[in-house]
């Protein structure tokens, strides 16, 4: 079965007003900033809390941003997700504390699948606000200048959806459809981690010396399996059962580090210590059927806190 995501990659370009102080990580920030923005234009209730409101299947706020719970009967491996993950992942543009001063450009990506996906409109509206409002310490604040949409493919061009200068509207977004790979023999892949990879044990994120082989493998066939089956074409016609021995037979050689970050939560009202392992991992046996799901995981990220941006990593095809 080929597995299909209708996903758009989308590229922000502000241009700073007033400084703005960016964290060694801007996901955490710029994803409260943008929730905040959300929910201004989104609700209607006015209510605290989202989980008691009337029209919590319809509004667009808790779909996008923090979508509830599952209704339906889930499949058994899926029994570790209670809830779905959001249709958005952030991707901020390079790591490092800096300071944008006035008239220097922020950037930053937004990859979107199901109901964000169909609701860019919206997105972009609440970005606009967001960033009038303030970013950050100081509450820096940027003007936006344009809206891309990124290509899936190598050489494919980049298109541009809304100049506020130029458009009242934003323009039709092409589909893009992230498919897996045909089947194919694979026996070496090297997977290079730019953000921290969370992958947690008993709610701790792991080290790399506790990380193994089988325990990634795993992991980005569910995150994948549980995105193709929310936001894409159905639950893949993988054998779980089959997949989790193949893993054990998997040889892994890790070249990784920890790197520490914090974020401030605006919920908790306090900073939180965290981090995860980047690096490269190379991956030797037969991973033939592990393929389609690493390859698709490269757009979707892996582990705690994607949406923030991590767990990001590159995939290079070594020995076919």
């Amino acid at each position: 079965m080929t597995l299909i995501l209708t996903i758009a990659r989308i590229h922000f370009q502000f241009t700073v007003n007033t400084p703005i102080k960016l964290p060694d990580w801007s996901g955490s920030m710029l994803r409260g900033a943008f929730g905040r923005a959300l929910r201004q234009l989104s609700c209607m209730t006015r209510q605290k809390d989202c989980a008691h409101c009337p029209l919590l299947n319809t509004c667009p706020y808790p779909a996008i941003f923090a979508p509830p719970a599952f209704e339906r009967r889930i499949l058994r491996w899926i029994q570790h997700f209670p809830r779905p993950p959001a249709p958005y992942i952030l991707e901020p543009e390079g790591w490092g504390a800096r300071v944008l001063g006035k008239g220097e450009k922020l950037r930053f990506g937004m990859t979107l699948m199901g109901r964000a996906e169909r609701e860019l409109p919206l997105i972009v509206e609440a970005w606009k606000i967001a960033l009038r409002r303030g970013l950050g310490q100081g509450s820096g604040t940027a003007e936006l200048d344009e809206v891309s949409l990124l290509p899936l493919a190598p050489g494919d061009e980049t298109a541009l959806l809304y100049c506020p200068a130029q458009d009242k509207q934003i323009r039709k977004m092409p589909s893009q459809q992230l498919a897996s790979p045909p089947p194919t023999t694979v026996n070496s892949l090297m997977l290079r981690f730019y953000t921290p990879l969370r992958l947690q044990d008993n709610g701790r994120a792991l080290p790399p010396v506790k990380l193994t082989t089988a325990f990634l493998l795993m992991s980005i066939v569910r995150r994948v399996a549980l995105l193709a089956e929310i936001y894409g074409n159905g639950t893949p016609d993988w054998n779980f059962e089959e997949l989790a021995q193949k893993a054990l037979t998997a040889v892994g050689e890790k070249a990784l580090y920890w790197r520490d970050w914090t974020r401030y939560s605006s919920r908790q009202q306090c900073e939180m210590d965290l981090g995860g392992v980047i690096g490269t991992w190379r991956l030797t046996g037969d991973l033939s059927a592990f393929f389609p799901a690493i390859f698709l995981g490269q757009w979707l990220g892996l582990g705690k806190e994607t949406v923030f941006g991590l767990g990001r990593y590159k995939l290079t095809r070594d020995v076919v």
